[in-house]
């Protein structure tokens, strides 16, 4: 087997011309029969790793996970691209169960998904020994180890795999997973000499925020008027704030749903599947949501609250965005969030190594340095670039040389041989007269009083800094002594510089935060053109087929076809994304729809557009109503007026965005009281203001009131 024959496949099935870093070689060294362990952050393709060799392998891979929803949303997505895959688990009826079974023991089967209780269960390992199996693909992998952040002990069985199949070649595969649990889930597994293949955690489509956690509500409703129509999910700490935010964003006129364990089994698959299918496009939840969900189009993620730790974050935040579009995602913090996690998590076998890595959370959300480096450096990857898409980098505080203060602190940690925590370090900074600090000798080394005219909290804020830039890492398996990472050796020994904030600009920065405001919407409007029309197709047909929208085409292809507008096969095969399956199955009615808007982009070129058509074909290219009015030099009524005459002729608009929810309720009381010649406009205007006041209505929701009435009625 061959890279050519991988990239044959990859474009056959998945329509992409090549691999994402890393997938190639992880994919060669399986063809070799060599164990792996990957790591790539939510989004970053680890599927493909195992997808591509199930189809150029002879034998069946096996993959194991724990998530009932995502066996069958991968099974689904696989199904649809032609690839032959099926799931065993306990939400299967036994007449299913024997099918598939009867599948696998066939050889028609590409891959098999298994829960780790399946794959366990007495007898499946003599099953499986009946058919050929290439590979072991397990998925959360992190939840092998008691150092991972979703421990589960049943994981821990699977070092058997190893013993049962010594021949085939096992690859755990995880989002997030630190260094120690990468050791440990070698160690689980039996397979302590498997190369580790780490990908980048640069997510750079994925733009980070925080936010003081002040008015939350009122913050999120204003973030989310400036995204129309995105799906995204608000993370909350407890059901009760799932359910009261979902009910408050409702009012607001936003389709959000609570999802949380309480709710019963039925409404809970409800809510994901309507999530799945764009039916409902916000879901406020605990984190129960979303592990089992790939789904590509999330625009944005919000954290209502701070998660415990930033492994969770940062597999959370990469629910967005996974098609690599941009996607935005906001944390809200207070420091009343952190003392209801540090009580959460109590005493208990692993509260030390928790309250620590929460306290690195809490770092994150207090930092002033460049966010995307706190998380890349978290995750041992270097970096030392800002990223420009967060809100530090977009409103950055003042920063100074801090390379002397630097130096006094990397070189105090190295004559203390990295062997004690960060408090100690600043005392002997400081000079502290500590009994246990002199009865060490720490009194005796040359930095001792190196900095004590600066004040404990403003060195523990540099530390935080030191940390979050890549300098120092925290060995919470090592006593949570302070360690030197390759990067401060640079600096101690080869004259690097390092950049600090400086703490007196802290307060003024918050002060500015406070006052910004985001100026999006503009750039939203885009989306009301073409990528509008063919994102309604993929609605249509993604309930024709029975899959959610995103398995027909994601965002990223559907802006491909914007920008690149094919109308033959040739031309839409090259677009990234569309492999022949799909092209076969969906290809003709996308670019029906392309080639109608060629045409009439074509017509009102030569200016041959009619005066309503010219402001539908204005708005749908993104101007506001009143930027149509201005440039037309007609009054906002008239443009009003205009989009609603197009929307009765057929023009593919959501006219419920141009009016309150209670409007057609109010024209229909109006239609009903007054006497049928008196039913104008202006007629059912006076009713309703002198019936619910001067800003009920004006005359453009009523035209498009009228509008979604005469359409339904032409429909019946």
């Amino acid at each position: 087997m061959t890279p050519e024959l991988a990239r044959t496949a990859l474009k056959k099935y998945f329509g992409y011309d090549d691999f994402r870093p890393l997938q190639l070689n992880i994919i060669e060294r399986t063809y070799k029969g060599e164990d792996a362990i990957v790591l790539m952050p939510t989004g970053g393709g680890k599927s493909m790793c195992f997808q591509i060799p199930a189809v150029t392998m002879n034998g069946t891979v096996v993959v194991v996970s724990p998530l009932i929803s995502l066996m069958k949303d991968q099974v689904d997505g696989l199904n649809a691209v032609g690839i032959r895959a099926a799931f065993l688990n306990s939400s299967l009826s036994g007449t299913d169960s024997h099918r598939v079974e009867n599948a696998y023991e066939n050889g028609e089967l590409h891959l098999l998904y298994v829960s780790p209780e399946k794959l366990l269960s007495a007898g499946f390992f003599s099953f499986l020994k009946r058919r050929k199996v290439c590979l072991f693909a397990i998925d959360e992998a992190h939840c092998i180890s008691a150092w991972g952040h979703d421990f589960r002990p049943e994981y821990t069985r699977l070092k058997s795999l190893k013993q049962v199949f010594p021949d085939v070649p096992i690859m755990a595969l995880t989002a997030t997973a630190d260094r120690l649990t990468r050791r440990d889930m070698a160690e689980q597994l039996g397979i302590p000499e498997a190369e580790q293949h780490i990908a980048s955690f640069n997510r750079p489509n994925l733009s980070l925020s925080v936010r003081p956690g002040q008015k939350r509500r009122e913050q999120i409703v204003n973030f989310l008027r400036e995204r129309p129509d995105q799906a995204g999910i608000v993370y909350c700490l407890s059901r009760k704030q799932t359910e009261n935010l979902a009910e408050k964003l409702r009012e607001a006129g936003y389709n959000a749903e609570a999802y949380h364990a309480g709710l019963p089994s039925e409404r809970r698959a409800e809510v994901q599947s309507d999530f799945i299918n764009d039916k409902t496009l916000i879901v406020c939840a605990t984190i129960a949501f979303g592990m089992g969900i790939d789904k590509s189009n999330v625009r944005w993620v919000i954290h209502y609250s701070m998660p415990k730790n930033l492994e969770n974050y940062y597999q959370e935040i990469g629910r967005a965005g996974r098609d690599g579009a941009k996607a935005d995602t906001l944390l809200f913090y207070s420091y009343n969030d952190y003392n209801v996690l540090k009580d959460m998590i109590g005493s208990n076998g692993q509260s030390e190594l928790q309250l620590a890595k929460l306290d690195r959370m809490k770092e994150y959300a207090d930092s002033l340095a460049c966010r995307r480096r706190i998380l890349l450096n978290y995750f041992s990857e270097e970096s030392s670039e800002n990223c420009g898409n967060c809100d530090i980098c977009a409103n950055p505080p003042e920063h100074f040389d801090g390379t002397v203060l630097a130096q006094k602190a990397l070189s105090a940690i190295a004559r203390l041989k990295q062997s004690v925590g960060v408090g100690m370090v600043i005392d002997v900074l400081r000079g502290s007269g500590r009994a246990d600090l002199r009865k060490n000798g720490y009194d005796q080394i040359k930095t001792y009083g190196a900095g004590r005219d600066i004040s404990t909290f403003d060195w523990t804020q540099y530390f935080n800094q030191l940390i979050s830039l890549g300098y120092l890492y925290i060995a919470h398996e090592d006593y949570n002594k302070v360690k030197l990472t390759p990067a401060a050796r640079r600096v101690l020994f080869e004259g690097d510089k390092v950049e600090l904030v400086k703490m007196t600009t802290v307060k003024k920065r918050r002060e500015v935060e406070k006052q910004k405001t985001a100026k999006r919407a503009a750039a939203k409007r885009e989306k009301l053109g073409l990528f509008e029309e063919l994102r309604e197709l993929r609605k249509e047909l993604a309930r024709e087929f029975g899959i959610p929208p995103y398995l027909v085409f994601n965002d990223v292809t559907l802006n491909e076809m914007v920008a690149q507008k094919p109308v033959t096969d040739a031309e839409m095969g090259r677009i990234s994304g569309v492999g022949e399956r799909k092209l076969h199955r969906f290809g003709e009615q996308f670019m029906a729809v392309i080639k109608k808007h060629v045409r009439r982009e074509d017509k009102a070129s030569r200016g041959d557009l009619s005066s309503h058509e010219a402001s539908l074909q204005a708005f749908k290219n993104g101007a506001s109503i009143r930027e149509i009015a201005e440039r037309r030099g007609i009054a906002e009524s008239t443009v009003t007026s205009h989009l609603a005459k197009c929307y009765g002729e057929g023009a593919d608009l959501d006219v419920t965005r141009f009016f309150r929810p209670e409007a057609p309720g109010w024209v229909e009381e109006a239609l009903a009281a007054l006497p049928e010649e008196g039913t104008g406009a202006k007629a059912v205007l006076e009713w309703v203001t002198e019936k619910h006041g001067p800003d009920a209505l004006d005359y453009g929701q009523i035209h498009f009131v009228w509008a979604m009435r005469k359409r339904a009625e032409s429909v019946s």
